[in-house]
């Protein structure tokens, strides 16, 4: 049995692999795995750093020659201020989310920190988020319940993947065959998460999405690459796309989203283009899919090709050591390099309601942090739907856009209603809020044209269907 290959760790991919679960039944909890934890991020006790201290004889002059500095200095001492008490200064030396962002989808947007409208009975945001940005969306309605930076510009690490499917999975059958060269596998990075894909060896293309979105494999990233016609080209094709997403934070370098000068994207982009992504029936399918069977390598001689199992690497979709699968998951993607930090993008349904959360960069110490950010997210939009005014919108489609929709930037949450313009303006790093007057530009909803690109209320369960037949066919 060929197994999956694991890259040696560096900085640029998420090189942590999971290892194969019987079971992603999302009541079920985790035990550890054999060996418990590699590591541990807790501090040294005192006992370690501060050793007992042992003193040779002072003579009685010397000591009185220590009380005095004591008394003429314990005073200052006891007036300074504590250095670093409340770790403002630790804060300071994060980087900081620029003053002007962009107001696609609603000026709330387009302004530094958390942006929340609570109304009577909505429970308040919580406490433990560390993320540079995140956002809560409806996925059904497109309203932005909340969000933190929203537009700002950062490295998106594989969360970038989403884009380089929505692009190019229409482009190839899935039944269609591949027989891999030694220049598709070419240039990979250095760290790069891989699904093993092997030169000389045929795959389908629908082994290759598989391979992209269970395993973030760069390896298929460039397969499906250069059958796009090479890399100039696939970037144009994904850069292109963003733009008529209106995801235009986005700008992309390398179409499997390994650091690169220059390459970002943000927590609004990131959504809007899970939300379009999932309107596919392919992409819905490969995001939602746990576990699957991968070719291996095929033997000069012999009949039969060999095979291993991948496992998704959404922690939330399946599960790991300490991190239980969420309730109602149905993907997207994550990722991680050194540059982007944790990035992700999950969609989950409850109760016949829909949302979607990005996450990008938890500087948070606990273990998963991203995952863990993201499920108190989905717990708390789920709580607060109904009970909070939108702060924003994910907006269609320029192809979708009609002679009557608001312009870019316009605040979709007014209606004309005075009452509805205070907002909560929650100050990056602050508890408290402060209520501004926004001037609010139209009034008027964008409407979602076309088919294809309206958001059927029946997807969430058909993703869910999905999981259950895996499950059950035991993949």
């Amino acid at each position: 049995m060929n197994q999956l290959h694991t890259p040696n760790p560096s900085g640029n991919q998420e090189t942590r692999r999971l290892s194969f679960m019987p079971s992603v039944s999302p009541s079920a909890l985790r035990p550890p795995r054999p060996g418990g934890r590699g590591g541990s991020n807790r501090l040294p006790e005192f006992g370690s750093l501060f050793r007992t201290c042992t003193f040779t004889t002072v003579s009685a002059s010397k000591k009185a020659a220590w009380a005095v500095a004591a008394a003429v200095f314990l005073p200052f001492v006891l007036a300074a201020p504590a250095a670093h008490a409340d770790g403002k200064d630790a804060r300071d030396t994060q980087p900081k989310p620029p003053l002007v962002m962009s107001e696609v989808g609603g000026a709330l947007l387009g302004v530094p920190g958390t942006q929340v409208r609570l109304g009577a009975g909505a429970p308040v945001l919580p406490k433990e988020l560390s993320a540079r940005s995140w956002i809560v969306a409806d996925a059904e309605n497109g309203q932005v319940l909340a969000a933190h930076n929203a537009h700002w510009p950062l490295a998106p690490a594989s969360t970038l993947k989403m884009l380089f499917a929505d692009a190019l999975l229409p482009k190839f059958p899935k039944t269609q065959n591949h027989l891999v060269t030694v220049q598709d596998l070419a240039g990979i990075g250095e760290g790069s998460s891989l699904v093993g894909v092997k030169e000389k060896q045929t795959y389908s293309v629908h082994d290759l999405w598989l391979g992209v979105f269970l395993r973030s494999g760069n390896d298929a990233v460039h397969v499906l690459t250069n059958m796009n016609h090479g890399l100039a080209r696939t970037v144009k094709d994904m850069n292109d796309h963003a733009a008529e997403l209106q995801a235009l934070d986005t700008k992309v370098v390398t179409p499997d989203g390994y650091d690169a000068p220059g390459q970002v994207s943000s927590a609004y982009d990131l959504t809007l283009i899970a939300r379009n992504g999932m309107t596919k029936p392919d992409f819905r399918e490969y995001a939602a899919t746990p576990r699957a069977v991968f070719p291996g390598i095929q033997k000069p001689g012999e009949k039969k090709r060999e095979s291993f199992e991948i496992q998704n690497t959404n922690r939330l979709l399946t599960g790991d050591f300490g991190v239980p699968p969420y309730q109602g998951i149905a993907g997207v993607k994550n990722g991680n390099t050194t540059h982007a930090g944790a990035t992700f993008t999950g969609v989950a349904e409850r109760n016949g309601r829909v949302l979607l959360v990005t996450v990008m960069n938890p500087s948070s110490k606990e273990q998963h942090a991203v995952y863990r950010e993201t499920a108190r997210l989905f717990d708390w939009g789920f709580a607060a739907l109904g009970k909070v005014k939108p702060v924003g919108e994910l907006v269609p489609p320029r192809s979708a856009r009609t002679q009557t929709s608001a312009p870019v930037g316009a605040d979709p949450t007014s209606g004309g209603d005075a009452s509805a313009r205070p907002v909560q303006a929650v100050a990056a790093g602050r508890t408290g809020g402060v209520g501004t007057a926004l001037a609010v530009a139209g009034g008027v909803l964008v409407f979602l044209a076309g088919a294809g690109f309206l958001v059927n209320r029946r997807w969430p369960l058909a993703v869910a269907a999905v999981r259950r037949r895996d499950r059950g066919e035991g993949r």
